[in-house]
């Protein structure tokens, strides 16, 4: 592994552990709508004050989902990076410019494949 790897993977390991933190935040955040909608008997779908509990709960979900799909990007990028297939494009095989995976580390292809 050469250094440059070494700081691909501490940058990706960081990316990691941000979005597992904030893929538990925001299922702590779904139980919370979740929970909030059986110990009400309001009738939240009518309420002129604002956004209904379904609103809310299909809203985080879909932060959970962008989470989730997020960190399988950065763990096929580690993967790669074991592979030693990171920064190399799976359409045309040609290197991914560095510039590219500074801006975006989980890329997969290089730009005129993108």
């Amino acid at each position: 592994m050469t250094d440059g790897d070494g700081e691909t993977r501490a940058r990706l390991e960081a990316e990691r552990r941000r979005t597992a933190s904030r893929l538990a935040s925001l299922r702590g955040d779904f139980d919370a709508v979740v929970a909030a909608s059986r110990d009400t008997n309001a009738d939240d779908e009518h309420d002129p004050e604002g956004a209904t509990i379904a609103f809310e709960r299909s809203q985080v979900d879909a932060l959970v989902h962008q989470a989730v799909a997020h960190l399988a990007e950065v763990d096929a990028a580690l993967a790669r990076l074991d592979a030693g297939t990171y920064g190399t494009c799976e359409v045309c095989g040609r290197s991914i410019p560095a510039g590219r995976l500074e801006a975006r580390p989980m890329a997969r292809t290089c730009v005129g494949c993108a």
